[in-house]
């Protein structure tokens, strides 16, 4: 019997495996903290704590499930102002980002 039939199955129909977002090279985090300061703060803030879009500090996201904010992020909220960034943005980096926004920003 195989040790992982499961790793097998996703592999064959074309699943990633999850990313580590914490392997993001350090100049890519700086990056992804301008672009979230930048773009996510012209609707949410800029310290992230409101706007036209909601607050998307820790305290605010406590009960969000990471897989939902991720979603958000990556295909947008329809019939909101929230477009979708997975053509900009890669599963790696939304995973970070997410991360981040649960752990409190950084500045």
């Amino acid at each position: 019997m195989k040790p992982y039939p499961w790793l097998t199955t996703l592999l064959l129909l074309g699943c990633a495996l999850p990313v580590q977002a914490e392997n993001l090279p350090v100049a890519r985090q700086q990056e992804l903290t301008r672009f979230v300061r930048q773009e996510c703060g012209f609707c949410h803030g800029l310290r992230l704590t409101g706007g036209l879009g909601s607050s998307l500090t820790a305290e605010a996201l406590k009960d969000k499930p990471a897989e939902t904010l991720i979603a958000t992020i990556r295909y947008g909220r329809t019939g909101t102002a929230m477009p979708g960034w997975a053509p900009y943005l890669s599963e790696a980096d939304t995973e970070w980002i997410v991360d981040a926004l649960l752990k409190g920003f950084p500045e």
